[in-house]
């Protein structure tokens, strides 16, 4: 396929949905444990909130799968058996998967947490932690472009590589919330057999060191990325990438073609952005 240059326009078409959905994302909700329970202004990098305290362990040995909404009251779910693995093989099963229009709250994953969590359509994940991420956080399995997945709250530590990952199309929101020791926060796929335009919204979210990116996206197949209030700790000279490009592929591996702020694709500018 060919690749986009940056220096394309982005189509009124993709920005007037990714402009609802920002104005949407500036209702913020005060969570427990959550970086936006101090009542933090939209756009304003929020306070990251202390790591809780489990209320009680869980073994899961087989995944947990979510309808509706599944309140975990802070129950630390750890895996088991199959679930038990704490490597980077792709095709390990999640502790949770949602179907669509589910909701995951309240809940913390301990390790191993085998593939994490699976959104299989729209879904949310509320005050969600996990204390030594798998193989990836949470992935992103949506099959249409009207779909989002919305991380609200809770944090992420110790990712070797992804945090979140995107596989399908639609759009992720990750708002008020912190992540340390990590590859990527995100990742738009970047060489899936099937690939799709995606987008990211990234809005008040503490990042503290060691890291190597925020967001990654594929420029060529369209995808944007939105960051706003972010907080970075402890990164003095400024390694961790904001923002990068890469022309993504069906076989083979992604090539990193680009960084930093361009107006097409990654949307941002250096106010958006506070060192500590």
């Amino acid at each position: 396929m060919t690749s986009r240059t940056s220096s394309r326009r982005v189509a009124p078409a993709v920005l007037a949905p990714l402009a609802a959905i920002a104005l949407a994302v500036t209702g913020l909700v005060a969570v427990p444990g959550s970086a936006s329970a101090g009542g933090t202004a939209p756009g304003i990098a929020a306070a990251a909130a202390s790591w809780p305290t489990p209320s009680s362990d869980k073994l899961v040995t087989s995944t947990i799968k979510v309808t509706g909404t599944r309140d975990g009251g802070m129950v630390r779910y750890i895996g088991s058996g199959a679930l038990g693995t704490d490597d980077q093989g792709e095709s390990q099963d999640p502790i949770f998967e949602l179907a669509n229009g589910a909701t995951l709250q309240n809940v913390i994953l301990g390790t191993p947490a085998a593939d994490g969590i699976h959104c299989l359509g729209t879904c949310t994940l509320k005050n969600v932690w996990w204390q030594d991420v798998g193989e990836d956080a949470a992935t992103f399995k949506g099959t249409s472009a009207s779909q989002t997945m919305t991380i609200d709250g809770g944090g992420a530590r110790k990712a070797s590589d992804k945090v979140f990952q995107h596989n399908g199309p639609g759009t992720m929101i990750i708002k008020n919330f912190q992540v340390n020791d990590f590859g990527k926060l995100y990742r738009s796929c970047g060489n899936c057999k099937k690939q799709y335009e995606r987008h990211v919204i990234v809005q008040n979210v503490t990042v503290t060191s060691p890291g190597k990116s925020i967001v990654g996206i594929n420029s060529n197949y369209g995808d944007t990325a939105k960051l706003s209030g972010i907080t970075v700790v402890n990164d003095s000279q400024k390694k961790i990438s904001p923002c990068d490009r890469y022309k993504g592929v069906t076989s083979g591996e992604p090539t990193k073609i680009g960084s930093g702020p361009d107006g097409v694709n990654c949307l941002y500018s250096a106010s958006d952005i506070v060192y500590k």
